[in-house]
């Protein structure tokens, strides 16, 4: 049941944001579906570490996390977390995020 003052108006400004979210969250998944079907020559993890060492970041720790698409850069623990998809599969798409992930570390490392 809804409060009283609960004004459906506001269905009007939520609902379109919601329904974008939703979409986009829909066109990640299978760009990285699709993507996981072409090979690659390296793993997520592999990637991550040849590009984080070649710009001289190997004090950046490449670790395998829980969760699908849960991939992110840590600044404060100067951590690379992949998911579990991305860390040890060797795909485009977990070249292409694990590619991404060390974007973040090395604009971390130059501020």
């Amino acid at each position: 049941m809804l409060p009283f003052f609960f004004d459906f108006r506001l269905l009007i400004w939520i609902a379109p944001a919601i329904v974008l979210a939703l979409w986009a969250q829909w066109r990640v998944k299978s760009a990285f579906a699709a993507a996981s079907r072409l090979p690659a020559p390296l793993s997520g993890a592999a990637a991550a570490r040849h590009i984080l060492d070649s710009a001289g970041a190997s004090n950046v720790q490449v670790e395998s996390v829980g969760g699908s698409l849960t991939d992110h850069y840590d600044p404060s623990t100067k951590v690379l977390r992949l998911s579990q998809d991305v860390y040890g599969a060797k795909s485009l798409a977990a070249v292409g995020i694990a590619a991404h992930e060390a974007g973040h570390a090395l604009q971390d490392a130059e501020k």
